[in-house]
């Protein structure tokens, strides 16, 4: 910390100040202009509450809502990494059909907004795949049950199971679209010489991208994919207008309820920015081993 500032220059002392003042004019004008009173010291008691009759902490609609969204998260990146990397293995593929069929879904949805593909996704195959599993009457059977922590240790409350689903699947399909690009680009940067020489021995297609081609691929592809995975978390805001209960969409409940607008969306904002530059940090500390290994 002594040593920035040290380098800091007097431009540098110029922008804070007149950071600060922009600030400092925003926030009296907040509650000057538009009479707002501030009511911060409530706010830790949406993140974690007290139950004065079973007298223990609870996790509150903002921590409810922030748990949800690491989930949804963790869930869609595996399953957009399965999806996006048999995509990216079809782009490359030497049969014109399947190359143009995977070309033109991550076309589409690279120049569809998010907005639109969300809702084309949840109401024409999401929804539609829930209703035929019955996954709604299962989940509510499973709430139903004693014993269910491991259950709601992974997916949270179970009668909330089916839209928690919901926000995997369209997640995961629109994100796989960028996935499959990666790895695409990953697959088409290892040396025409190694797939010779592989096909020279003997090894048959699936044996070359199995051996030689995606263990390479795959290791130069880790940063991007794990710059989309931080940009999966920020995305996955767009699936509260589906109604999945994430930080994003419990955001809006508390301030419907509270009007606590700016309180409610800075908070909201705050636990974005820590989730994501602390996975940004931890990934870029972890490549700068991985490459000082090599």
């Amino acid at each position: 910390m002594r040593s920035f500032i040290d380098r800091m220059r007097w431009p540098d002392y110029l922008i804070v100040a007149m950071l600060i003042a922009f600030f400092g004019y925003v926030w009296f004008t907040i509650e000057g202009t538009l009479n707002y009173k501030w009511r911060w010291e409530l706010i830790p008691g949406y993140i974690i509450g007290y139950h004065s009759g079973r007298e223990a902490y609870f996790a509150n609609i903002l921590l409810q809502g922030l748990a949800a969204t690491i989930r949804i998260s963790i869930y869609a990146s595996i399953l957009a990494l399965v999806l996006g990397t048999i995509l990216g293995v079809a782009r490359c593929s030497q049969n014109l059909t399947v190359r143009m069929l995977a070309r033109t879904y991550l076309e589409l949805l690279r120049n569809i907004p998010p907005v639109v593909v969300v809702f084309i996704f949840f109401f024409f195959l999401s929804q539609q795949l829930i209703d035929a599993l019955d996954l709604a009457r299962w989940s509510r059977n499973i709430a139903r049950q004693e014993g269910i922590w491991l259950w709601e240790l992974f997916f949270g409350d179970m009668r909330r199971f089916p839209s928690i689903i919901s926000g995997v699947i369209v997640l995961a399909l629109f994100e796989s679209a960028f996935v499959g690009e990666i790895v695409r680009a990953g697959i088409q940067s290892i040396p025409k010489g190694q797939r010779e020489a592989a096909r020279s021995i003997g090894m048959s297609r699936l044996q070359e991208l199995r051996y030689i081609v995606l263990p390479q691929a795959m290791k130069r592809v880790v940063p991007p994919l794990a710059n989309q995975f931080i940009s999966l978390i920020k995305d996955s805001s767009i699936i509260s207008l589906i109604s999945v209960q994430e930080l994003t969409y419990k955001t809006v409940e508390l301030v419907a309820s509270s009007r606590m607008i700016f309180e409610a969306w800075i908070t909201t904002a705050a636990f974005y920015f820590v989730v994501c530059f602390g996975l940004s940090r931890l990934f870029s500390r972890l490549e700068r081993r991985r490459e000082g290994q090599a």
